[in-house]
């Protein structure tokens, strides 16, 4: 399978996801919007949209932004399977007609998601632990757009996740984390972490291996039956 992503800023890259593709036997390639890499005229059959700081309104100062906003129309289009991680996510809601606004809190962490009702009934969602452990770092949320399934909420975020039409499968949390990703967002990012109820000392985000193998487990398995749905 030929998969892409796209990548807003240097630190913020597929990370766990490296490494399905690889043991799936799939190519991954990135494109690089940050570094000015131009947007290919073909679409590929998985596309991963990544994080960022920025937000999905700033095409003032990321005038990239704009033009990926219109590729991610034309892909969904095309009939792409599209998977948007949090900035990536709220990409895809506003291409589907929802609003991206300041979520009431930030949430930097590791706080628990859960699946909503209907979720749990999805061929997507099914047999996937209730809740579970997610990395969060995000100060903005997203609504859901007509017709998607909410998928996921936390105390913090009522709307962590949505599918739309079995194509666009958006995620506010990072599955795909690891140890070195959590290291970035602390270093590159820690002006983000201003005191508040769902804001982690960087001693409380550190370590929690067991974390990290509960969220890669779950990611691969998303990502096997996204890729066939």
């Amino acid at each position: 399978m030929i998969c892409r992503y796209l990548q807003h800023v240097p630190f913020e890259t597929p990370r766990a996801i490296f490494d399905w593709a690889r043991e799936r036997g799939h190519s991954l390639e990135g494109i690089h919007l940050f570094a000015g890499e131009a947007l290919p005229e073909e679409f590929p059959e998985l596309l991963i949209v990544m994080g960022g700081p920025m937000s999905v309104h700033d095409e003032g100062e990321y005038p990239w932004l704009k033009a990926e906003k219109a590729y991610l129309e034309r892909a969904l289009e095309a009939g792409t399977r599209v998977l948007g991680i949090c900035l990536g996510a709220q990409l895809l809601a506003e291409i589907l007609g929802a609003e991206v606004t300041k979520n009431p809190y930030k949430e930097i962490g590791w706080f628990p998601v859960k699946l909503t009702e209907e979720a749990r009934k999805h061929p997507l969602f099914k047999d996937l632990p209730e809740e579970f452990p997610a990395f969060h770092w995000h100060g903005e949320t997203f609504g859901l757009p007509e017709g998607a399934l909410h998928v996921a909420y936390s105390e913090a975020c009522r709307h962590q996740a949505f599918l739309y039409r079995n194509q666009a499968l958006a995620l506010q949390f990072h599955l795909e984390m690891t140890p070195e990703g959590a290291e970035d967002l602390l270093k590159y990012s820690a002006g983000d972490l201003e005191p508040g109820p769902y804001v982690q000392e960087p001693e409380e985000i550190r370590g929690k291996t067991s974390f990290y193998e509960t969220t890669r487990e779950i990611l691969f398995a998303l990502l096997d039956r996204f890729v066939s749905l």
